[in-house]
């Protein structure tokens, strides 16, 4: 919401530097808005897989020898094909792999889209012969380009168990591509294969073997080099995920810790759980004021917040306004875990996120708390006593015995 003049009736409002100019005039040429800053990466992640499949369609069928532009790419050298063919097919299938990481606003993702359109246009180009080929990975890199401020986020997080999972599933769709590549050029082939000799092929072809299938003419060196890309790529891709972290590193420094320590002395009387905020696991955001800060820890995209906010209640607003501009920063999912009801009122507020109650947690000394006597009676048989009311609501009690230290034994009690 903001103030000025109103609108003109209707909603509407003329483009140009006045309001008035140009309005009812007939002829006057109205240019299209663009999409919502906002909305720009998840457009561009659904065009881009558009142009992926495009590239890989023009990777594995046949190339066209009677298209309006055969005339100019004849001038290349022949020995290109081949090599235009793959290259249309790897960078389909990297766009592809893209896509996520362009809807969500990833740097490296918006750098490596930027690298392969106009790689995968000129292939289509060398290949295809297909002006419309080129055109729409050039339409779609001139917005990319335009709206480069909306891919900051750094990379996302890798692992061995998603390199693992992307080993299975990258080398199943490159044997399902290599059987297209394979049976695309009917014409060619010497004899007639058995699929078994086919799979073969593909199978020997992802590693840079020459399999039992054979081709005449420049289909062989076409099949050669796109299962060999293939292949490649899934090595490639498989190893960038195994050496990519697998959570983002918690990034606090000494300085920070000291800040928030002093914060906890100041303010965190009451809250017995305000000390988890100093496990090292956690990363921290402070207001602008340093009053305040908000801990978090990052599990499969989800920044999470511990509770409240640690530090001056007043200042609560401004540590929930950096918590929020890093969660946008690196494309994560905010959610906070733990809140009392002042820090609910507060987080829903600041940010709009809804509240749910999972359950209550209560912590009992049993010499202060006895469950023997009238008073108790309902908390003592709660969970068993006669036939189990409480469970017949859905209720569950779990009792854990620990030792505080310097203190006798107690216990752990939660309801839920």
């Amino acid at each position: 919401m903001s103030g000025g003049a109103p609108e003109p009736a209707g909603g509407r409002r003329p483009l140009g530097g006045r309001r008035d100019q140009g309005a009812g005039r007939p002829g006057v040429c109205r240019l299209p808005r663009g999409p919502r800053p906002g909305t720009v990466p998840a457009l561009a992640g659904r065009a881009s897989a558009l142009v992926g499949l495009l590239d890989i369609a023009g990777g594995v069928l046949p190339r066209f020898r009677h298209s309006h532009t055969f005339a100019v790419a004849e001038l290349l050298p022949a020995a290109l094909g081949p090599f235009a063919a793959a290259l249309s097919l790897s960078a389909g299938v990297l766009l592809l792999l893209l896509t996520r990481g362009l809807g969500q606003g990833r740097r490296r993702a918006w750098q490596g889209a930027v690298v392969l359109l106009p790689a995968g246009a000129a292939a289509q180009f060398a290949y295809r012969h297909s002006l419309l080929a080129v055109l729409l990975p050039l339409v779609l890199l001139v917005p990319l380009v335009c709206h480069r401020d909306r891919f900051t986020a750094p990379p996302g997080p890798g692992g061995r168990g998603r390199a693992l999972a992307h080993l299975v599933l990258m080398g199943a769709g490159s044997l399902l591509l290599g059987l297209l590549v394979v049976n695309a050029h009917p014409g060619p082939l010497v004899d007639d294969p058995s699929l078994a000799d086919r799979l073969t092929h593909v199978l020997y072809g992802l590693f840079g073997f020459e399999g039992p299938v054979h081709y005449r003419g420049d289909a062989s060196w076409t099949v050669t080099f796109s299962l060999g890309a293939l292949g490649l790529l899934t090595a490639l891709t498989t190893l960038y995920l195994a050496v990519r972290p697998r959570h983002p590193a918690a990034r606090r420094t000494g300085d920070d810790e000291r800040r928030l320590r002093a914060l906890l002395a100041r303010h965190g009387a009451g809250n017995s759980l305000r000390h988890l905020a100093l496990r090292r696991d956690r990363a921290v955001v402070f207001s602008p004021s340093g009053k305040a800060a908000v801990t978090y820890r990052v599990v499969a995209g989800v920044m999470l917040a511990d509770g409240d906010p640690v530090g001056d209640a007043e200042a609560w607003p401004g540590a929930i306004e950096r918590f929020m501009d890093e969660a946008r920063a690196h494309s994560w999912t905010p959610a906070v875990i733990g809140c009392s009801e002042t820090g609910i009122a507060v987080w829903h507020r600041e940010t709009g996120l809804d509240a749910l109650e999972p359950g209550d947690e209560a912590v009992m000394g049993s010499a202060a708390f006895p469950l023997a006597g009238r008073a108790t009676r309902g908390t003592g048989g709660a969970g068993t006593g006669r036939g189990g009311r409480e469970e017949k609501r859905g209720k569950r009690e779990e009792r854990r015995r620990g030792r505080a230290e310097g203190q006798g034994e107690g216990r752990i009690g939660r309801t839920s």
